[in-house]
């Protein structure tokens, strides 16, 4: 009997090589497509609308698989069990892909289909990860089973608006997704942080504070639901305040004045650094003195964004067998999607009449930052290995 998988490529040895791949080429094809559906240059008839296909595929396409990268690879790190086979990473990949193309398939497919077949791909997710954390009793991580299912009842949530079937649930599901994935990434950052920080800076002990961690992570979350729950004002700026300041102590924490000399290492900084910064933009925007979607953004073209980069540049050298070292190819991309993230969000706060310029600027960037990242990485996550060993 041949065992061989039928997916026997190194691109479906671990899960971070085929979503990262996945993610890399979305962030280009996903923007792109928005780009000209925003300037009215490429219409199409949809199964979402524009501005609700925009935040559905940035957060439940690109980011999500970004997500399964990393939990399908750390989970094997932290169990020492096998997440996915070849063939079932491949057919988890084909589902992720089905939810981003039969949405513009609305006039041939049935609705029903098109939602499910999008809504199943985080369920699946949970369920492989699920496996090896439940075989080896790792209770801490079930969080991460239970964060993905949360996701997924916001996709439901999206889908259920989209079908008839609620009103004004739409935009509640778009909200609660956001708020599980900034969550992730800050209990994430809490065990990568000063892991990476002392893997990268010879000598340093970053300092771990459980409490203020508990701290942080519990303010962010009251913050999040807060905006969830349409609340504004003194309120809500107060408890902004404090997560600006929790979590601004909490990274000072692990920070060293070296990590600026490490690309891999201050894009992760900057990149928590942005979280912050919206935090304190929940905050003016309590007062109406901002836009909220200013707010919004620095969480998910700010945080999100250069975090998921970051991440995906670290994870990939790391587990190829590779030197942990930034190219100055990935340092420019860190730069530009930097850039990106301020040309979406501090210039159009500063000079709003010149909103649809920097709007055009930011996609420009990013557009740069993705395709630098997809140049240098295709040969990383398509190629086995060069210290020959298995992954």
């Amino acid at each position: 009997m041949n065992d061989k998988p039928v997916f026997d490529y190194p691109l479906f040895a671990m899960g971070f090589r085929a979503f990262f791949a996945l993610a890399g080429l979305s962030a280009l094809a996903l923007i792109a497509l928005w780009n000209q559906m925003s300037q009215g240059a490429f219409h199409t008839d949809h199964y979402y609308a524009g501005t609700l296909w925009h935040g559905h595929e940035m957060l439940l396409g690109y980011a999500t698989a970004v997500i399964a990268g990393f939990l399908l690879t750390a989970v094997r790190n932290w169990t020492g069990v096998q997440t996915v086979s070849p063939d079932q990473l491949a057919s988890l990949s084909f589902l992720w892909i089905y939810g981003r193309v039969t949405p513009f398939y609305s006039e041939l497919l049935p609705d029903e289909l098109i939602a499910a077949l999008d809504v199943a791909f985080l369920p699946a997710l949970a369920y492989f990860i699920g496996k090896p954390i439940l075989k080896t009793g790792q209770i801490r991580n079930m969080l991460f089973i239970a964060l993905l299912l949360l996701m997924s009842a916001g996709n439901v949530l999206i889908h259920a608006e989209v079908l008839g079937l609620t009103a004004g649930t739409a935009m509640m599901g778009l909200n609660l997704v956001v708020t599980v994935i900034v969550m992730m990434i800050l209990v994430i950052a809490g065990r990568v942080f000063p892991f990476f920080t002392e893997r990268g800076l010879t000598g340093v002990i970053c300092i771990r504070n459980p409490g203020l961690d508990i701290a942080a992570c519990g303010v962010s979350l009251a913050v999040l639901l807060a905006l969830m729950m349409g609340l504004s004002g003194a309120l809500l700026a107060v408890l902004a305040g404090a997560a600006v300041v929790l979590n601004g102590l909490r990274v000072s924490a692990w920070y060293n004045p070296r990590i600026w000399y490490v690309p891999l290492l201050w894009v992760l900084y900057v990149g928590y650094g942005w979280l912050i910064a919206g935090f304190a933009l929940v905050g003016l925007a309590a007062f109406g003195l901002i836009s909220a979607a200013l707010a919004l953004h620095a969480f998910t073209v700010g945080g999100i964004g250069i975090l998921t980069l970051g991440m995906m540049a670290r994870v990939a050298l790391g587990h190829t067998g590779r030197a942990l070292k930034a190219s100055n190819v990935m340092a420019i991309a860190f730069v530009l999607i930097n850039v990106a993230a301020l040309f979406r969000v501090f210039f159009p706060a500063l000079l709003p009449g010149w909103y649809n310029g920097f709007i055009l600027a930011s996609t420009y960037s990013w557009l740069a930052a993705f395709s630098l990242f997809a140049f240098y990485y295709a040969p990383v996550l398509t190629q086995p290995r060069i210290d020959g060993e298995p992954g």
